[in-house]
């Protein structure tokens, strides 16, 4: 019998494959089939910072007469920041219900601000763990990396202040000093890592004068830059890794999974394919298990990581010198 579970964050999952956050784990509906095709774990789609702050300003701009009851704005604020919220702990309510698989809940967060409050109330409505989706891009002049760093740290403080709950940090690799900077963070209590964030992408129409979206889904040679992270970090870490991006068939899978990961999240291979294609996944995984005699994912998970192989180059060469030379 081949065993695919594998435990991520203290999680007991089924095997390693997680549907990440998106418009795919919005609904109780899409989780139920999430569940039914096989999956191990869902993220829910995020709650934004800056979604509750436009919920509260587009009820506000539908309010007559705000400003000649000022009480009546405190209690428009509020309400309109609870129902957007009430909505959201009510996905993680009715999915808790519906399915068997952990439900990990995801905030996109910019600041330690006013939102970590929230936090308390998703554990509260059931969520197996908590992901927080931090990134900043460091565009800011004035700002040193020191400061840009902060405020991860600082989100991650409060929250963990507010929850028992496991925490993972979904982030960039966009820092001067990532592996260090993985290391800090993982300090800190959180149970688990995901390499990396996908960002918007933007683009410029160049006959309409507009910027646009690029690159919205992932594809699968966007794998090697957390193939190449999971492989050098996992071994040094105090929490879990999982892997995102680019992961987009068994094969990928079993490359992070022997890199040193503990689960891998996928999203854009089940826009591009279905739901369904999570069990043809699946299969892949299970078929070179049993070709190569492993019984269960630990049997080689991290086989290929970098401390184990040796083979220093192969994973800290970011130059083409071997592929190139000679060529003019």
């Amino acid at each position: 019998m081949i065993d695919l579970s594998t435990n991520y964050m203290g999680l007991n999952l089924k095997n390693p494959i997680i549907v990440g956050s998106s418009g795919l784990t919005n609904s109780v509906e899409k989780i139920i089939e999430i569940e039914k095709n096989g999956a191990a774990a869902v993220v829910l789609k995020s709650l934004f910072e800056e979604q509750i702050k436009h919920d509260i300003n587009k009820t506000l701009s539908h309010s007559d007469n705000t400003f000649a009851y000022p009480e009546a704005l405190d209690y428009i604020k509020n309400y309109a920041e609870e129902f957007s919220f009430e909505s959201y702990l009510n996905l993680i309510k009715e999915s808790k219900r519906a399915v068997k698989i952990p439900i990990i809940a995801s905030i996109n967060c910019v600041s330690a601000s006013e939102w970590i409050a929230y936090a308390k109330k998703i554990q509260d409505a059931g969520a197996d763990a908590l992901e927080l989706n931090i990134f900043l891009l460091p565009s800011d002049v004035n700002n040193s990396s020191e400061q840009n760093e902060k405020v991860y740290f600082d989100i991650i403080n409060e929250v963990r202040k507010q929850v028992s709950i496991p925490i993972a940090v979904k982030t960039s690799f966009y820092f001067s000093g990532l592996a260090k900077m993985m290391l800090k963070l993982s300090w800190t209590g959180i149970s688990g890592l995901v390499f990396f964030n996908r960002f918007f992408s933007p683009d410029i129409d160049i006959n309409n004068f507009t910027i646009t979206n690029a690159n919205v889904y992932s594809h699968p040679e966007d794998i090697t830059t957390s193939l190449r992270w999971v492989a050098v970090l996992s071994d040094k870490l105090y929490c879990d890794v999982a892997a995102s991006t680019g992961i987009h068939d068994g094969n990928a899978v079993i490359k992070q999974l022997l890199a040193g990961a503990k689960a891998a999240q996928v999203v854009s291979v089940l826009y591009k394919n279905d739901i369904s294609y999570i069990g043809v996944m699946l299969k892949e995984i299970e078929a070179w298990m049993q070709k190569n005699n492993f019984e269960n994912i630990e049997a080689f998970r991290g086989k290929m990581s970098y401390k184990k192989t040796g083979n220093t180059p192969a994973y800290l060469r970011v130059q083409f010198m071997k592929y190139f030379a000679g060529i003019e």
